[in-house]
């Protein structure tokens, strides 16, 4: 039995596709396989982030989702996100197999990664491993990457995090961002970036601000390994 694929349209219209025909563009109407639930005592805390790559709100079924998530949505390289994106079903050594991915997401360079989000501690458990070998199996055969990804640096996560509050680029002026580019063509720290770029706002929390979305975009760079602060070397990408 050859592996295939169901993308999910509507409640009540499902593609089915053997996975070597599958192609990316057969995504673009599709929605998240199952529906982001929200209710009292529930086990995993589900959500919708509002994604600055896609424009749109993503679905995720943990917070560990989430923070991969906003990895994902934090990397420039990163052109499109689906959450929960299809069912893949095959035969592995005479059983069948079922799986639905956390993330399928596409990049700039045209290639394909699926992602699945696993707590570190549980990746040692015979029967997760079994089951994301065969994962691994049959999307590299059909030539996509395929990550499993667990908890994150927390001190990357929660820089990226704290960026985020700051990724709407609607909530800022083109023209200005535009003269900060200028302005910051050299190495410096975080506040005097926020100094040098006031006369552009007009005002030092505008200034902030400003500077933390072009980190944001990543017109500028810092090592976010290292938390975040007014002496943190700022540089031109």
């Amino acid at each position: 039995m050859a592996s295939s694929i169901k993308i999910r349209k509507s409640d009540e219209v499902v593609d089915v596709v053997p996975l070597g025909d599958v192609r990316l563009r057969m995504f673009d109407a599709a929605v998240p396989w199952r529906v982001f639930r929200w209710y009292r005592k529930q086990r995993h805390f589900s959500g919708s982030y509002w994604s600055a790559t896609m424009g749109a709100p993503v679905g995720y079924e943990s917070r560990l989702e989430y923070a991969n998530l906003l990895l994902a949505d934090f990397d420039p390289g990163v052109d499109w996100i689906l959450s929960q994106p299809f069912l893949v079903e095959g035969e592995d050594r005479g059983r069948i197999r079922r799986h639905i991915p956390d993330y399928l997401i596409a990049r700039a360079d045209q290639s394909v990664c699926v992602v699945d989000v696993k707590p570190a501690d549980m990746l040692i458990m015979p029967k997760v491993r079994d089951s994301l070998s065969w994962s691994r199996r049959v999307f590299e055969a059909h030539g996509w990457e395929y990550r499993v990804q667990s908890e994150p640096d927390p001190v990357l996560l929660s820089n990226v995090q704290f960026l985020a509050g700051y990724r709407r680029g609607f909530q800022f002026v083109d023209a200005e961002v535009a003269a900060a580019l200028v302005e910051l063509r050299t190495p410096m720290t975080f506040g005097a970036a926020a100094r040098a770029v006031v006369p552009i706002t007009g005002g030092d929390r505008f200034a902030r601000s400003l500077v933390l979305h072009l980190l944001w975009r990543q017109h500028l760079r810092t090592d976010l390994t290292r938390l975040l602060s007014k002496t943190s070397t700022l540089e031109p990408t």
